[in-house]
C-alpha cells in the first residue's frame, strides 16, 4: 500500500507540473517575442524594452552578471547598441514553452544577432508574468 501512495504522489505531482501552455498564452507569448524582434530590427530599444516588466526588481543575467531594473537595463541596451547597425537583425528561434503556474511561463529559446560584420548568438531563458493582464519579462538569462 505504501508503494502504491508513492507511485500515485509522484503521478500527481508529475502531472501538476507537466501542465501545457494554454493556446492563448502561448499565442501571447508567441507575439511578444515577435514584437520584440520587430522593434529590434527597426533599431528601436525603447520599444523593445516595452515588453519587460518596467520595475526595480526586472533582473537581466549575462555572463557578465545580473543587472537589476528596468532603467539599468535599458541604459546598457543602448551603450552596448548605439545604433542600427550594432543592432543588427535579430532572429529568435527553437522557442519553448513551459507554465510554471497560471500566471508564469518559462521561456527558452535560441536567437542570433546578424550584422554586417559578423554574426553572433546563444541561448536565452525568460520567466513571463502576467502582470495586470499583459505578459511581461520579469527575468531574462541571456548567453
Amino acid at each position: 500500500m505504501r508503494t502504491f501512495f508513492v507511485f500515485f504522489l509522484l503521478a500527481v505531482t508529475a502531472h501538476a507540473f507537466s501542465q501545457n501552455v494554454s493556446k492563448k498564452n502561448r499565442r501571447q507569448i508567441t507575439e511578444l517575442l515577435t514584437q520584440q524582434e520587430k522593434c529590434w530590427n527597426k533599431g528601436n530599444i525603447d520599444g523593445y524594452m516595452a515588453y519587460y516588466w518596467n520595475s526595480d526588481s526586472l533582473k537581466f543575467v549575462t555572463k557578465n552578471g545580473i543587472t537589476k531594473g528596468w532603467s539599468k537595463t535599458l541604459e546598457n541596451y543602448k551603450k552596448h547598441y548605439p545604433d542600427k547597425a550594432s543592432m543588427g537583425t535579430l532572429v529568435f528561434e527553437e522557442i519553448v514553452l513551459e507554465k510554471m503556474n497560471r500566471k508564469t511561463i518559462f521561456v527558452i529559446g535560441k536567437w542570433t544577432l546578424n550584422r554586417i560584420s559578423d554574426s553572433v548568438g546563444g541561448r536565452f531563458s525568460l520567466i513571463c508574468k502576467k502582470i495586470s493582464g499583459t505578459w511581461k519579462i520579469v527575468i531574462d538569462h541571456t548567453s
